[in-house]
């Protein structure tokens, strides 16, 4: 094997998967028999989160940045003058297995540009996974991009090597992704997403039967969107990311920021900043529906139809809604506790949890971890408001400061959270 040359073609490879973050290893448990290679659940050039906070470490590559398509939005588009690589699947299958031994990774993200056509280049992705699981007996993470308009066999058959697989709806609405990328349509990234979530179902049931059915994508399907590219609000977005919760029962759904990668009508000028703090909202946005009991139109709505970009769609949607407190801190359920800007989940737990043994004051919730820069103005201890009643506005800038006070003491350049 040349190996100057597979250098060449990781570097090429690696820097164009860079643009892809649908890429989480939450929710799988492949387990080492201690007759193959590595395992899914162990603690290890690509970092991502498993549900309980753990780091893991994957190798993050496409299979080749040849494509047939020309999105406008790519910068793997069959336009753009750019080196162009491909892996066979042997070199990476090595690639996968040297980086392992080495404890440099964990697992293997395999997404891919389209060359010839999707069955084309499916089958070269099953067959990466399936060296990999039974020549290999590689038990680490593998995630497969699926791509869309591959056959049902394939999909299928990638689902019984990948822990996860995931499809990229690309853009949040089907006018955005007409607009930018004429060739494709939505309907060929939902249909793949519903047959792998018919799948999942399918084997789990005859799992129940009869032991020996393979497991299927333990880790369930993701997908991501692409925002800033088009005009749509956030409403728009939220729409659609519930919509693929609900319809396919997604793991993950993400949002990328869109890189200006091209000088063209339908585009941002090159040179617009990354929406990287709109993402991050995006995100709050996202955990507030999964994890904190949100509906998702108390959030976004055709009245506020965009997320406030000064501060967290929590303590937005707060401000709005100040008929709801203050709440008070000894009497209210776990789903009120929940929305009170500057409690967190594990501290509402805590909160539940510690009013058994007597009423809470405020040390009490500084100890349970509550941000009381936050909390005091929307809550009640043993009948006592804990901060001015004061408009919303002014509250809001008051909030602000204090942040930005904090900000500058500590030097720190993380978003505001919950």
């Amino acid at each position: 094997m040349n190996w100057e040359r597979l250098q060449e073609k990781l570097n090429i490879l690696a820097d164009a998967a860079k643009y892809d973050v649908s890429c989480s290893s939450s929710g799988s448990n492949r387990i080492n028999d201690n007759k193959g290679l590595g395992d899914s659940t162990g603690m290890g050039i690509c970092h991502t989160y498993t549900e309980d906070g753990r780091c893991v470490s994957l190798l993050k590559i496409l299979l080749t940045n040849h494509c047939i398509f020309d999105c406008l939005y790519c910068v793997s588009r069959k336009s753009n003058d750019i080196k162009r690589a491909a892996f066979t699947v042997e070199e990476v299958v090595e690639l996968t297995i040297n980086f392992y031994r080495r404890n440099y990774i964990e697992g293997l993200f395999l997404s891919s540009g389209i060359f010839k056509n999707s069955d084309y280049t499916m089958e070269r992705l099953v067959r990466v996974a399936k060296k990999l699981r039974e020549e290999h007996k590689f038990n680490g993470y593998i995630h497969l991009k699926t791509i869309p308009g591959a056959s049902d066999e394939l999909m299928r058959e990638a689902g019984l090597y990948a822990d996860r697989l995931s499809v990229n709806l690309e853009l949040p609405t089907k006018s955005g992704l007409k607009l930018l990328a004429p060739d494709k349509d939505h309907k060929d990234m939902l249909k793949p997403m519903g047959a792998i979530h018919q799948d999942i179902i399918k084997y789990k049931d005859e799992k129940k039967l009869i032991k020996s059915t393979p497991i299927f994508a333990p880790a369930g399907q993701s997908s991501q969107m692409i925002i800033g590219a088009t005009q749509e609000r956030d409403l728009d977005i939220i729409k659609t990311s519930t919509h693929l919760y609900s319809k396919f029962n997604l793991k993950r759904v993400y949002f990328s920021g869109y890189v200006p990668v091209l000088e063209h009508k339908n585009l941002p000028v090159l040179g617009t900043p990354v929406p990287i703090v709109r993402e991050n909202r995006l995100y709050q946005t996202d955990w507030l529906m999964r994890f904190y009991e949100f509906d998702p139109y108390e959030i976004v709505n055709e009245v506020h139809p965009n997320l406030d970009l000064d501060i967290d769609p929590k303590l937005s949607w707060a401000l709005r809604n100040r008929n709801y407190f203050p709440i008070d801190i000894n009497r209210a359920d776990y789903h009120m506790i929940l929305r009170i800007p500057g409690v967190g989940v594990k501290s509402a737990k805590k909160i539940i949890a510690a009013r058994k043994f007597g009423s809470l004051n405020v040390e009490k919730l500084k100890k349970l971890g509550i941000a009381m820069n936050r909390a005091q103005h929307f809550i009640t201890c043993n009948g006592h408001l804990l901060a001015t009643d004061i408009d919303s506005l002014r509250l809001k800038n008051l909030i602000l400061n204090a942040g930005s006070s904090k900000f500058k003491a500590n030097f720190s350049p993380q978003l505001s959270l919950f």
